[in-house]
């Protein structure tokens, strides 16, 4: 919240309380869902961050993401505080929508799979999984948390913060290729799965 109104130095941004209200809605809602039903994932989800991970490379990747997550809601500020930029109202309410899209197919990929941890491991019990919308892209989370991504500049009414979003994509990029590497040494039958889904992100681009 912070990094959105202290440099836009005005509380008088109705894109960002609308934003807001709509990812910290989503967050409690998906939230209190694994409360209920899946504690164990929740679990998962909340050990995050550079320190969380194993392997050095993932950590340099994990900091990396979190320095570009941050300047996404940092540029947009200073956009609104300065002018820069001007979205139409249809466009920041694409955003909004593309927002709630982007919450939805995360939550539809935490119900598939239960072992959807923040960070890159296996767990014992892991198995593949290779229904629901793990059957239309390998990394159906990441696909999600793309579309709230490429939401979120247009939420705020800022195309500086579309830089961001670049930055993000190349970093989640990495990040899966690198655990495509990572669950072909470590799960069974992963390899086997790589070959039947063609499509990591986008289907039929990539």
């Amino acid at each position: 919240m912070l990094c959105l109104f202290v440099p836009a130095w005005s509380f008088r941004y109705w894109q960002a309380w609308v934003y807001l209200a709509l990812f910290v809605g989503s967050c409690v809602a998906i939230t209190r869902y694994l409360m209920r039903h899946d504690v164990r994932l929740l679990e998962r989800r909340l050990a995050a961050g550079p320190r969380a991970e194993k392997e050095s490379r993932q950590q340099v990747i994990q900091l990396v993401a979190s320095v570009a997550f941050l300047g996404m809601f940092v540029a947009p500020g200073f956009d609104h505080r300065f002018g820069w930029s001007t979205l139409p109202l249809a466009l920041v309410m694409l955003g909004d929508l593309l927002v709630v899209a982007g919450f939805w197919i995360v939550f539809r990929t935490f119900r598939e799979n239960s072992y959807t941890s923040a960070t890159i491991e296996t767990a014992e019990g892991q198995q593949v999984v290779s229904t629901g919308p793990y059957a239309v892209v390998r990394h159906p989370m990441y696909a999600g948390a793309l579309l709230m991504l490429l939401g979120t500049p247009l939420a705020l009414g800022s195309l500086w913060a579309l830089a961001g979003f670049a930055a993000m994509v190349l970093v989640i990029v990495w990040r899966l290729t690198d655990e495509e590497r990572v669950l072909s040494r470590d799960l069974p039958g992963y390899a086997a799965y790589l070959s039947t889904v063609r499509y990591r992100l986008v289907p039929f681009v990539w």
